[in-house]
C-alpha cells in the first residue's frame, strides 16, 4: 500500500481526522501495517504496553483472563483503536487482543502515540471519549450482570 493510501485510511479513523495531512504522512510513515490471521493475538494480558493499534479492517476481540477461564467481553471493528489504555497508564496489558478474522491494523509506537496526544488536544480529547464510552459500556455490563 502506498503512502497516499495510508494517510487515507488514516483519515477515515475519526481521531485523526483533524490532524493535517503532513502529521498523518509522518504517522503512517513511522507506524507499522501489520497483519493478523483469524485467531492471532495483537498481544495478551500482561503484556508489557509497547504500542498501541488501529484496526484498518477486519475485526478483533476484547478477552478478559478469569478464574473460570478467558472470557470475551467485546469485539471492535474497523477504525477502533486498542492498546491505549496500558500507554497511558503506563502499565501491562489489561486484556488480550485477538483477531476474529483476518485483519489489518496500524501499530502505532508508544512513544510516537503519547507525542500525538501532546501535540493534538483533539485527538486527546477523541481518546478520552473513546475510554469513557468503554467504562460507560463495562458499567451497564456489571449492572446487567449482578441483576441477573
Amino acid at each position: 500500500m502506498t503512502l497516499e493510501a495510508e494517510v487515507q485510511s488514516l483519515r477515515q479513523v475519526p481521531m485523526f481526522r483533524d490532524i493535517d495531512p503532513a502529521r498523518l504522512k509522518l504517522l503512517a510513515f513511522t507506524s507499522e501495517r501489520v497483519q493478523f490471521a483469524g485467531g492471532q493475538r495483537f498481544f495478551s494480558q500482561g503484556d508489557a504496553a509497547d504500542a498501541a493499534y488501529v484496526i484498518l479492517e477486519g475485526r478483533a476481540q476484547v478477552l478478559l483472563d478469569t478464574p473460570h477461564g478467558e472470557i470475551k467481553v467485546a469485539e471492535l471493528g474497523e477504525n477502533a483503536l486498542v492498546g491505549e489504555m496500558g500507554i497511558l497508564s503506563d502499565t501491562p496489558r489489561s486484556a488480550t487482543i485477538m483477531a476474529a478474522v483476518p485483519t489489518t491494523a496500524l501499530r502505532i509506537d508508544k512513544r510516537v502515540f503519547l507525542e500525538l496526544l501532546a501535540q493534538f488536544p483533539q485527538m486527546s480529547l477523541a481518546v478520552m471519549r473513546e475510554l469513557a464510552k468503554r467504562l460507560e459500556q463495562t458499567n451497564a455490563q456489571l449492572v446487567a450482570q449482578s441483576a441477573s
